[in-house]
């Protein structure tokens, strides 16, 4: 892994490759390359391009993504919900995962979360089924919050479940 991780908004010139990379990272045989992968939980797509472009439209709302080399090697959404900020669409190439992008990553969007809106708190969804991924927020300083929501089921646009015990745990970080 070379150079350092430049980051920027993204603009709607850009949602064709962050609804790209979101997919590589979490579904498919591609998502296997990587840790993240919910390939055995869902099918079908993890956002769309509609999705992407109202993230980036959204007002106290941004998608950033983080360039290295002049590729694209991760995203996440960031959107400020009064004192709170919502941490979402979080996706690195799955052949970039583990070495530190994500990381970089987070505590980019934290950061902006603190200077830009004067967040205090930094809060995400993440399936309850997926340990690996909760320990690695944990150990990011996040904690379970032991709030639990329903899996869409039946909304296909957020994906096809293979099992039917899915549910969200709502993770926050003080920042």
């Amino acid at each position: 892994m070379t150079g350092d991780l430049a980051f920027r908004a993204a603009t709607v010139e850009d949602v064709d490759a962050v609804v790209a990379l979101v997919q590589s990272a979490y579904r498919g045989d591609a998502s296997r390359a990587g840790w993240t992968t919910e390939a055995d939980l869902l099918d079908g797509q993890r956002t769309d391009p509609d999705d992407v472009r109202a993230a980036i439209g959204a007002a106290d709302s941004v998608v950033v993504l983080a360039e290295r080399d002049g590729s694209l090697a991760a995203c996440c959404h960031v959107q400020r919900r009064g004192d709170r900020c919502y941490f979402g669409m979080f996706a690195v190439d799955p052949t970039r995962q583990g070495g530190g992008t994500g990381k970089q990553v987070m505590a980019y969007a934290e950061e902006l979360a603190r200077t830009r809106w004067g967040c205090t708190v930094m809060e995400m969804t993440v399936i309850r089924q997926r340990t690996d991924l909760i320990a690695f927020y944990v150990r990011r300083g996040y904690t379970d919050t032991g709030h639990r929501s329903p899996f869409p089921y039946g909304v296909e646009r957020f994906g096809i479940p293979r099992r039917d015990d899915l549910e969200f745990t709502l993770l926050e970080k003080a920042l």
